[in-house]
């Protein structure tokens, strides 16, 4: 198991500064979600966790500062919101590049690749689309391919960015669940970003709110998740409906206005 110690990351865009001083622990075997409206941060902060930005201040994995290469992709796996995808590739061979920092770019794939390949392609429900072009899929199986070739690398690190987009809500339902069930038996440490906050209260451990490239809360989604915080941060209107598996967040409709006869008579 891997932990993640963030101290005083700052990426800047020009004079823009995107994330601003940002200090957090994800403890090895933990699942995190961050949560914050559009623009807060949040996948620059996976992708300086990833090493793919440029950032001042640290990014620790088990106290080693993180550096680009085949060494950090034995460490971390990245799932993008917008993955780019070669044209005319196969989905088994798009998977099978997961492997790639266990045996080298050229080496040829080994029973242990291509057994670890069709384990991840059946456990995604997508032992039927081996043969297809990644790029003929539909938006909802393309994002549960890349997320297949990202468990096929077997990294005790997890990174996610917005992974249930374009699924349909069993198939929501079935990589979250997946997820958890690799983290229990491989010890993954796990960090995602989530839109869906009923999602994100309801899986991992705890949740972590970003807004205009600042930490504003650590803690559980039931601390985290309040109306008040969500007014604040998201400029959204929200009922919270408390349930044992985590709170499920709903938006607060206004009743409509009732006009009565004699209203309707004068108007």
């Amino acid at each position: 198991m891997t932990e993640i110690r963030v101290r005083d990351l700052r990426v800047s865009a020009g004079s823009v500064e995107i994330l601003r001083g940002i200090d957090l622990d994800v403890r090895a075997g933990e699942w995190l979600n961050i949560v914050g409206p559009n623009g807060a941060g949040k996948t620059t902060l996976l992708r300086s966790i990833l090493g793919s930005l440029d950032h001042s201040g640290s990014v620790l994995l088990d106290g080693v500062q993180n550096q680009r290469g085949s060494s950090l992709a034995r460490t971390v796996a990245y799932v993008p919101q917008v993955p780019v995808v070669p044209p005319g590739l196969l989905v088994s061979d798009y998977v099978l590049l997961g492997r790639t920092p266990h045996r080298g770019p050229f080496a040829a794939d080994s029973p242990t690749d291509l057994a670890v390949t069709a384990e991840v392609l059946g456990r995604l429900d997508l032992g039927g689309f081996a043969r297809r072009e990644v790029r003929s899929l539909s938006g909802g199986e393309r994002q549960r391919v890349v997320m297949a070739r990202a468990l096929a690398q077997q990294t005790p690190v997890l990174l996610l960015d917005e992974p249930t987009t374009a699924l349909d809500l069993g198939h929501q339902q079935d990589v979250l669940e997946l997820v958890e069930e690799l983290r229990h038996e491989r010890g993954l440490t796990v960090v995602a970003t989530l839109h869906d906050l009923t999602l994100a209260a309801r899986y991992g451990e705890r949740v972590a709110m970003l807004d205009q490239g600042r930490l504003v809360q650590v803690g559980p989604a039931g601390d985290v998740l309040t109306v008040d915080a969500i007014r604040t941060h998201f400029h959204a209107t929200v009922r919270i409906i408390d349930d044992d598996a985590g709170p499920i967040i709903v938006p607060a409709i206004a009743a409509p206005t009732t006009v009565s006869p004699s209203d309707q008579e004068q108007s």
